[in-house]
């Protein structure tokens, strides 16, 4: 690795350090309360999958008799 290149990644990383420095990160409560809305939005979608394919599978019996 030349010394350019070492100074490139360390100038990169540096910035990556200010950057996170940055950041508003979530306290406990409102990370708790994204979590459960992923999960909850997951869960419907899935559900919401699980009702289309089983129309269809329904559909094409119907029309495979």
């Amino acid at each position: 690795m030349s010394a350019k290149s070492k100074s490139k990644s360390g100038n990169f990383f540096k910035g990556v350090r200010s950057e996170l420095k940055r950041v508003n990160w979530p306290n406990k409560k409102e990370l708790y309360s994204y979590t459960v809305v992923v999960i909850v939005v997951c869960v419907l979608v899935a559900f919401g999958i699980w009702i289309a394919d089983s129309v269809f599978r329904v559909g094409l019996e119907f029309l495979l008799k």
